[in-house]
């Protein structure tokens, strides 16, 4: 059984209580045994219990409190001024031998995810997030933006980004190993960080962070505090940081109502927010696009049975091609199945809550869309069951674009189901529909990632340069795959607040500082140089 303490000033420190991790096939198989084991070793936490021995425990986490949290935060405050002060080299070499230990832990890593429930597909590629987030070629990219110099009239001058100082790290709990993971190029700016590891799904970001991440610190001999990780409440560990003067800036993933909110907070006390919310991503499909390719990204919006922010959240298609299209989703989406999460077919995750689903589809049906698959709750066997604790993949067809958001919530917000609406434009010529569709993609209240797909270089060119909507843009592929040198989070409007764009987190938690150094050069004469 993994078992983490907090760890806080380069020490592990006790909480004030334990919360404990069964794994995701164990509620699956026998959910009254495994939740009655967790509030019983939550009640006695006696690691040698028998009930700690339990096949089904996987590991558990002390839970902070109050003074546990200041203290990371002071420890952090202690911490940054020798670490900043570290060459920018060897911070982002740290970057660099991090991504080494994710890919030798990479097994014990994924089984890990998989215990969180996190299909074995799904968890692949959130630790894809982290390692092309850190690749030598991205790392290259943020070394360029760190540090520039030049000489002008016998003066060294310096454009470089400097550290904002301490940084709290709030991340998801449908993702936290991704999220958590962005305190690495964090670190890497100089600054010093507390991580709220996520109550219900802690061991990933205790094992990354506290198992992997300071050790290395460590070695390098980085001062006490540059790495805490802690575990506990959400609201309780933002109210704390938002009162503490120590804290500079806050990185919060969350939905976009709380989201908002909380950047306003953290504007009142002079703090830097740093929003990571929700997304309402678009396809589209171009008559001449390769339509089993672009099916295949499409179906992307399943993962995690579309609980994570970055999947397709809708599809507009050429109507030339509709037909053609929505059959192949049909078989497309029919064969995707809940299961166990160690089962390499299996995509869907467990809904809780599915009231909000229910009345998104049944909204859309009402206002004449049209069912292609779906539509119900599903045993682990995938039999239809009220009971059931998956939801199947849905896809609906809905017809005409110009009103599609004012009729179909599904089209206007973030549904965050395996809930998926296909808007097929009405018939027009193909250059005034090209224009609808790019007027449609920016008029998006959210922006994080939108997909073109389209074997036209005038079709590519026309929406890759007027679409200004979103923190990226994807062309003929994975709408979900990461990239070396391109963003991994962050994005315009609703995704990310006030402040949005493409979230590199070096550059985010940093800020730009200009300076000159120059010898005997009179400042009267300075003054008035050309």
């Amino acid at each position: 059984m993994l078992s983490y303490s907090l760890y806080i000033g380069g020490k592990d420190v006790e909480g004030v209580g334990w919360v404990y991790t069964v794994s995701a096939k164990s509620l699956l198989e026998d959910v009254f045994t495994s939740v009655r084991l967790k509030r019983a070793l939550e009640r006695d936490p006696d690691p040698a219990s028998p009930a700690a021995q339990h096949p089904y425990v996987v590991g558990r986490c002390a839970v902070v409190g109050d003074d546990e949290i200041d203290l990371a935060t002071e420890a952090a405050a202690g911490a940054v001024r020798e670490w900043a002060a570290f060459p920018l080299a060897q911070r982002l070499e740290f970057g660099a031998r991090f991504r080494e230990q994710l890919i030798a832990h990479r097994e014990t890593i994924l089984e890990i995810l998989v215990a969180e429930a996190h299909p074995i597909t799904l968890a692949r590629w959130e630790l894809t997030c982290l390692l092309q987030g850190l690749s030598p070629e991205s790392i290259s990219y943020y070394e360029s933006q760190m540090h520039a110099e030049y000489t002008h009239g016998g003066r060294r001058l310096i454009i470089r980004r400097q550290a904002d100082g301490v940084v709290g790290i709030h991340p998801p709990q449908n993702a936290p190993l991704p999220n958590s993971g962005l305190a690495i190029p964090i670190l890497m700016a100089g600054n010093a960080v507390v991580v709220r590891a996520p109550r219900s799904i802690a061991l990933s970001t205790l094992y990354i962070l506290r198992g992997l991440a300071a050790p290395l610190l460590e070695e390098m001999g980085a001062p006490p505090g540059t790495l805490n990780v802690i575990c506990g409440r959400p609201q309780q560990t933002l109210d704390r940081w938002l009162e503490h003067p120590a804290m500079n800036d806050i990185l919060y993933s969350g939905g976009s109502p709380e989201g908002l909110r909380f950047e306003q907070e953290c504007l009142k006390r002079g703090k830097k927010p740093i929003l990571e919310l929700a997304g309402n991503d678009g396809v589209v499909v171009w008559k001449d696009a390769d339509i089993p390719n672009a099916v295949q990204a499409i179906t992307e919006s399943f993962f995690g049975s579309g609980q994570i922010c970055m999947v397709p959240n809708y599809v507009i298609v050429h109507p030339d091609i509709a037909d053609e299209l929505i059959e192949r989703l049909r078989v497309a989406t029919e064969a995707v199945r809940p299961g166990y999460p160690d089962d390499e077919s299996v995509l869907l995750s467990p809904v809780r809550r599915s009231e909000r689903f229910f009345a998104l589809l049944r909204q859309a049906l009402e206002a004449g869309g049209q069912l292609i698959a779906g539509g119900h709750r599903v045993e682990l066997d995938g039999s239809p069951s009220q009971a059931g604790q998956f939801l199947q993949a849905t896809a609906v067809r809905t017809d005409g674009l110009l009103d599609a958001r004012e009729r179909f919530d599904m089209v206007r917000e973030e549904t965050f189901f395996p809930l998926l609406p296909v808007v097929v434009p009405e018939p027009t010529p193909d250059d005034v529909l090209l224009d609808q569709v790019i007027d449609f993609v920016n008029a998006n209240a959210y922006g994080l990632r939108n997909s073109l797909w389209s074997r036209s270089p005038a079709v590519v060119d026309e929406f890759v340069r007027h679409v200004r909507n979103g923190g990226m843009l994807k062309v003929n592929d994975s709408h979900i795959g990461f990239l070396p040198y391109l963003p991994t989070h962050g994005g315009t409007g609703l995704t990310s607040g006030a402040f949005g764009e493409a979230n590199y987190p070096i550059l985010k938690a940093s800020h730009l500082q200009g300076v000159s150094i120059s010898e005997g050069v009179s400042p009267r004469v300075a003054m008035l140089d050309l």
